[in-house]
């Protein structure tokens, strides 16, 4: 145990609590007795100088009644937190105040803080008496409670365990340490490393979709990278994605020069450095592009797929003999859109986040091919269209992960000027987009399905969605502009389909 003394301002204490709240938790210490202490998060946050979201309370016993009160109090709402836990929040005037009683039979602060996860995380401030006080009052400093030494490890940017028992307690606390290490830009302990490289098994008693919330917060940050080198290298991310260990040593074609894992890797990196600033790669994005990455979900699903956008390729690894041993990858980027989607679901991913980066991995490879074919002066509307309409809102997404594979792969047989040709090619789908696809697609459509059932005699059946998608593809590239030319295309692509049936019938 390392204790440190210490001091917090007495002013940011106030600063946090506004005037009413100190009043109703006055009162409330009064009609309560025993101890109250800001705990935890809030108080990290107040060393740093940040401003706190939540207020976190922590008392002997008593949390979910201290809330109940507090609720009636203020007029708040009061929900209860967890279910084995004597926990519950207070939501008033936009302002959220936790308690929670010391756990795990915690007879003092001291120990409660102890059995906590980080020593950043383990510090407290006794408010009770402080709020007996009128503000102007007492001295301008309260003691800061911190039997683990965790202001030290603030001001030295460490992430450290809180007690050896800290990941036996809650064996999620494995990956809190490398989640708070990438939203504080902190370095992990080294002890508390080999601590994690030895406990690493414990993570699979975890929930899974708590294990998810954790990476996901982890893969919000700009430090997801290193976490996830970091995670590798002690053995704790192949708890969690052993898919992505097949990848280790596996040797790709020269115009790459890092392993399938190694790369999956970099074009991490390259993908943070991106999204730092966009506008740079793809100059011509404009405010869609913004727009595009105003969500911080996308962002995340951006390094999400970027990670994993080669997933599928230990599975179609192969050396083709007749084409002088080269290494191939057939079908990968399929593949692997459906080997994510099982570890999505094993992670209990949403279906939407599930989808979203499974669409933008199966699709990181047609920037590629279309660029191959603009290379060689062939890329023709027909083809812009159906990309455009293939990506559909993740057309920006699918660019920048393209930029981001592409830098990653630095090998002797690279195309130079790669990124040159994307961004290229990129502008040119914008512009095939508002000029050609957008106006069709929010204008009122020359054929529906009524129209197929009414004017020629069809049943609802797959190739509804058949038709209406060539009709609309024709009018995009300007070969129909009516509703009679749309049902002659209709009429010719139907007649295969009604001939077949009819002599089908025949023959029964």
């Amino acid at each position: 145990m390392r204790t440190t003394a210490g001091h917090v301002d007495k002013e940011a204490v106030f600063a946090l609590l506004p005037h009413w709240l100190r009043r109703h938790l006055a009162d409330l210490s009064r009609q309560m007795g025993g101890e109250l202490y800001l705990a935890g998060g809030v108080v990290r946050d107040l060393l740093r100088g940040s401003v706190p979201q939540d207020i976190d309370l922590a008392v002997d016993s008593g949390a979910r009644i201290w809330a109940g009160k507090l609720a009636v109090l203020t007029g708040g709402t009061y929900v209860a937190l967890g279910r084995d836990e004597d926990a519950a929040r207070v939501v008033s005037r936009k302002r959220i105040v936790d308690f929670a009683s010391f756990r795990q039979g915690a007879r003092t602060i001291a120990e409660e803080l102890v059995r906590r996860d980080l020593t950043v995380n383990a510090m407290a401030i006794r408010l009770d008496p402080l709020l007996r006080l009128p503000e102007a009052d007492g001295p301008s400093e309260v003691p800061l409670l911190d039997p683990t030494g965790g202001r030290d490890d603030l001001e030295q940017g460490l992430i450290r365990v809180a007690s050896r028992e800290s990941f036996t307690s809650d064996p999620l606390r494995l990956l809190r340490v490398f989640r708070f290490a990438a939203t504080l830009g902190f370095a992990v302990e080294a002890g508390t490393l080999e601590l994690i490289r030895r406990q690493r098994a414990l993570l699979a008693l975890s929930a899974p979709e708590r294990v998810a919330h954790e990476l996901d917060l982890i893969m919000a940050t700009d430090n997801s990278h290193a976490v996830f080198v970091q995670m590798a290298d002690i053995g704790l991310l192949w708890e969690i994605l052993p898919e992505l260990k097949a990848g280790i040593g596996m040797e790709q074609p020269r115009s790459h020069h890092l392993d399938v894992w190694q790369h999956n890797l970099e074009t991490l990196r390259w993908m943070e450095q991106i999204l730092q600033a966009p506008e740079q790669w793809l100059a011509e994005g404009g405010e869609r592009l913004m727009t595009y990455l105003r969500s911080p979900q996308q962002c995340r699903r951006l390094r999400w797929a970027a990670l994993l956008h080669d997933l599928g390729k230990p599975a179609t690894h192969a050396v083709r003999a007749d084409k002088g041993d080269r290494i191939t990858f057939y079908n990968h980027d399929r593949v692997g859109a459906e080997l994510f989607r099982e570890v999505a679901l094993r992670l209990r991913w949403s279906g939407e986040d599930r989808e979203r980066v499974a669409h933008l991995i199966e699709g990181h490879m047609h920037p590629f091919h279309l660029a191959n074919v603009a290379r060689d002066g062939k890329l023709t509307l027909r083809a812009s269209i159906r990309m455009v309409r293939k990506a559909g809102t993740d057309l920006p997404g699918l660019f920048l992960l393209a930029l981001a594979d592409s830098l990653a792969g630095q090998g002797e047989e690279r195309i130079e000027g790669m990124e040159a040709e994307l961004a290229g090619l990129y502008r040119r789908l914008e512009q095939v987009r508002v000029e050609h696809v957008e106006p069709v697609q929010t204008a009122p459509p020359l054929l529906t399905g009524r129209d197929l059932i009414e004017g020629l005699g069809l049943r609802p059946g797959p190739m509804f969605k058949r038709i209406l998608g060539a009709v609309e593809e024709a009018r995009m590239e300007g070969r129909l502009t009516d509703t009679d030319e749309a049902l002659q295309l209709a009429r010719e692509m139907a007649a295969g389909p009604l001939a077949r049936a009819a002599q089908d019938r025949g023959k029964s």
